[in-house]
């Protein structure tokens, strides 16, 4: 699978950031809020990566009116220093200074609001890598995967990046599958979040920061 990639989109929570500890946090203190039984460690867990609009109604059975109410408690609790109760993978902050060394052009495609995105990528100072950041839009009218990932690959192109072979690195299903709804590979990576069946839609899968470098800079 190695090739010349003319432009790298990644995933943030399970991707770049060990992001779970803040968002499980925020979302047990938003269950509690609710007055609803807090979800278990690993239930929890499921949360980190798809929308919250659609994991509240998926993993918690709200109806759209109850989950759009719980997502606006829950960004209340995972804001400022509690969204920050994070850290960068391993391997990863030296990954994006190789790849925009090489002149590659880097987005990120998150489903996590897209200021929350870039006070996380500011803090650990990781911005100067990214030639676009795209995030879910406040309203969450573009929150689905596939439509983030559309969004990154047109900023990419109204700044000029070719937009020959481009490709997507994540950690869930719904990076893989918000890939090839826009007809450009996944690299799903098994640091992250996902489980071995979510891999099925994925052109490949990484064990290692190393592993990755190999295939995206040969």
């Amino acid at each position: 699978m190695t090739r010349t990639w003319s432009a790298i989109l990644f995933d943030l929570d399970g991707t770049i950031t060990d992001s779970a500890p803040a968002i499980t946090s925020s979302l047990a203190r938003t269950f509690a809020l609710l007055g609803r039984p807090v979800p278990s460690a690993p239930e929890l867990l499921a949360y980190v990566g798809p929308p919250m609009i659609a994991a509240f109604q998926e993993y918690a059975g709200m109806t759209l009116a109850e989950a759009t109410a719980a997502r606006a408690v829950y960004r209340t609790e995972y804001q400022g220093a509690a969204s920050l109760d994070t850290a960068v993978f391993p391997g990863i902050a030296g990954l994006l200074e190789r790849i925009h060394a090489a002149g590659i052009p880097i987005a990120l495609a998150t489903s996590k609001p897209e200021l929350s995105a870039i006070e996380i990528l500011t803090h650990f100072e990781l911005t100067q890598y990214f030639s676009v950041i795209v995030g879910a839009s406040e309203d969450e009218v573009r929150s689905a995967k596939a439509d983030i990932v559309a969004e990154a690959l047109t900023r990419l192109g109204a700044a000029g990046v070719d937009m020959s072979a481009p490709v997507l690195v994540g950690d869930r299903i719904y990076d893989a599958e918000g890939a090839a709804a826009n007809g450009i590979p996944a690299i799903l990576v098994e640091w992250g979040y996902g489980s071995p069946a979510e891999a099925g839609e994925a052109t490949a899968v990484v064990h290692s920061t190393d592993q990755l470098a190999k295939l995206l800079l040969g």
